[in-house]
Formats: C-alpha cells, sequence, structure tokens
C-alpha cells in the first residue's frame, strides 16, 4: 500500500503546471526584451541594465535562502 501511495504522489507532482505560467512568461518578456534590442539598438543599454538588476536581485535572494 505504501509503494502505491508514493506513485500515486509522484505522478501528481508530475502534473502540477502552478508554476509554468510564471516560467512562460518570463520568456516571452525575454524574447521581447532581445527583439527590442535588436531592433532598437538605443534600447539595448536600458534592456541590458535592467537585466542586471534583476540579476543582482536574484543573486541576493539566494544567498539569502541559503543562509537561513
Amino acid at each position: 500500500m505504501k509503494l502505491m501511495l508514493k506513485y500515486v504522489c509522484a505522478l501528481q507532482i508530475w502534473k502540477d503546471k502552478q508554476g509554468q505560467d510564471l516560467i512562460e512568461y518570463a520568456l516571452m518578456a525575454g524574447f521581447v526584451a532581445v527583439a527590442a534590442g535588436a531592433i532598437m539598438p538605443n534600447v539595448a543599454d536600458q534592456v541590458t541594465t535592467i537585466f542586471s538588476k534583476v540579476n543582482a536581485q536574484l543573486t541576493a535572494a539566494a544567498a539569502q535562502g541559503t543562509a537561513s
């Protein structure tokens, strides 16, 4: 019975798509930013600055999460 419960729990994890939308929107935003940078070179510096700030925030959050 425990083995059967283990398999059922594993299948439910694979069916969970709660974070899928967020990833898709993030990818789409990245593609739009890259396209905008390619089409309008003046925007490329601003896009780079924004991604650098996002990267810094994510790095700080990851470091804080591992320190806890």
